[in-house]
């Protein structure tokens, strides 16, 4: 499995889920190749000092550099996780063939039931809703209304933004990074080997 992970500049948040999904797939013997690239970055540059400090202190001594997002590396994966809605949104306008495997982090890792429901319900009525608008029929006011409420319940699935703070912002990124990782790799290993680890 070939998973991408996107975010600006490429040297703060998606190094740091490079680096760290790599550690922990390997640690529980699951074989990934994961890259990371930025929508509006420069070629080659080093991830920042505290990305860097944040990493080695997990272990993780991967030689990152900064990439932009092209065509090949889309191609390539197999999974797309952007690391906030913006950048799935730019994903998804640049490369619309992409769009059924490009999901936030957050979003991909989701593992609450309830959540999970209401946003299968959320998708369909606003399936419906669309289909009603392009056929030229008003959509119900209940529907409406429904919707609305799901948008409002669902959750922020956006990483935060480490770039310029202290190295307490990047811990903090990186333990939420990292949580959803933990929640990403349940969720393959589940689809891949129902939930153990290949010998």
């Amino acid at each position: 499995m070939r998973i991408l992970f996107v975010c600006t500049g490429n040297t703060c948040r998606s190094p740091m889920a490079e680096g760290m999904m790599r550690k922990l797939a390997r640690e529980r013997g699951f074989d990934i190749e994961v890259k990371s690239a930025g929508v509006s970055a420069a070629k080659g540059m080093s991830i920042s000092h505290h990305a860097g400090a944040v990493l080695k202190e997990q272990g993780i001594e991967d030689r990152i550099l900064s990439t932009p997002l092209h065509a090949e590396l889309v191609n390539w994966a197999d999974l797309i996780l952007a690391l906030t809605e913006g950048h799935k949104r730019q994903m998804i306008m640049s490369f619309p063939d992409a769009a059924d495997k490009t999901y936030t982090l957050k979003e991909y890792a989701e593992n609450d039931p309830v959540v999970l429901v209401e946003r299968e319900e959320l998708q369909r009525l606003a399936a419906e809703i669309e289909t009603d608008r392009a056929l030229g029929r008003e959509p119900e006011a209940a529907a409406l209304r429904r919707l609305t409420e799901l948008v409002r319940r669902m959750p922020v699935y956006d990483i935060s933004d480490p770039f310029g703070g202290s190295r307490e912002d990047y811990n903090r990124t990186a333990a939420e990074i990292r949580s959803a990782l933990e929640k990403l790799l349940e969720r393959l290993m589940q689809e891949h080997f129902g939930g153990k680890a290949s010998e």
